[in-house]
């Protein structure tokens, strides 16, 4: 019969995970922190009705105000989910690539708007999600 070692590394941040996180998860976790609040920034710019933004008409069109309070929910839900990565608990990881997927998808499009700012924010999410959902491999040994 094998060993069962009184240990092990999950790797993801799951439940009985007796390391730290990853690189990665750091990074995830950060980049959405200071992500949300500049989004939770744009939606305010929005709902002032800042003349930041102008756009023609396209298959997206909001109101402006619509646009402000869908880039402050998003944002506050980037800054829940990367306090939920960087504290390492068990929801955070799923959420944060919901929640960046999400915003992949709404800064997609808003780039009409403000193509020099959801062009950048887009890389991030991509980025995000890639850190919270790549393959970890496991140095531990186990199996």
């Amino acid at each position: 019969m094998a060993a069962i070692p009184s240990e092990t590394r999950r790797g993801h941040g799951g439940p009985g995970d007796s390391g730290g996180l990853s690189g990665a998860s750091v990074f995830a976790g950060a980049v959405m922190m200071l992500s949300g609040p500049l989004s939770v920034l744009m939606g305010a710019s929005g709902i002032a009705r800042d003349n930041l933004f102008a756009a023609s008409r396209y298959a997206y069109r909001f109101d402006l105000t619509a646009w402000g309070w869908i880039h402050i929910v998003v944002g506050l839900a980037l800054v829940i989910a990367g306090m939920g990565v960087v504290t390492n608990k068990s929801w955070g990881r799923g959420a944060g690539a919901a929640v960046a997927g999400i915003s992949l998808i709404t800064q997609f499009m808003f780039v009409p708007y403000y193509p020099l700012w959801a062009i950048p924010v887009m890389t991030l999410d991509l980025f995000i999600i890639f850190a919270l959902t790549r393959f970890q491999v496991r140095t531990d040994g186990g199996g």
